[in-house]
């Protein structure tokens, strides 16, 4: 039985979450995933505003049922969570997230864990060509999506 992780804010939840959601959901088909979700405390410094951890919990939850898994979603209070700690197979991350996967391996090779198999899931783009990101979507130029809403000139 596999155990998987993938961690994130997922505010709002756009087409590259749900790549990385749907990746994660794809690994733990005969296992468990484990979502660390950001919370409301580690958000507070973000560039933009960013939904309360429940509605998100809500967001995420929904998502990856939708993808027939029963994922255990945990409330991140560090950028680590569990990963450094528990027994996990893999974790799921995107290219802006990976420093973070290589920094938990780090980590678990200091306590005596085995490391995680990294999995990278490439950014989905925009449109316009440029990666779907929340602080896009936050200022307008692109919806959830990666339609582009106002061309930057």
């Amino acid at each position: 039985m596999s155990r998987i992780a993938v961690g994130g804010t997922f505010d709002p939840l756009h087409a590259g979450h749900k790549a990385l959601l749907a990746k994660a959901s794809e690994l733990s088909r005969r296992g468990e995933l484990l979502v660390g979700l950001t919370s409301n405390d580690m958000v507070r410094n973000k560039f933009h505003d960013v939904a309360d951890y429940n509605q998100r919990f809500e967001d995420v939850l929904g998502f990856v049922r939708s993808q027939g898994i029963e994922p255990v979603i945990v409330r991140l209070d560090d950028p680590y969570g569990p990963s450094i700690k528990e027994d996990f197979d893999c974790i799921v991350v995107s290219p802006e997230t990976h420093p973070v996967a290589l920094k938990i391996n780090t980590i678990r090779r200091e306590k005596g864990l085995i490391p995680l198999i990294i999995i990278l899931v490439d950014y989905v783009l925009a449109d316009d060509g440029l990666p779907i990101s929340s602080t896009r979507i936050k200022r307008g130029e692109i919806d959830a999506n990666g339609r582009v809403l106002d061309k930057k000139r």
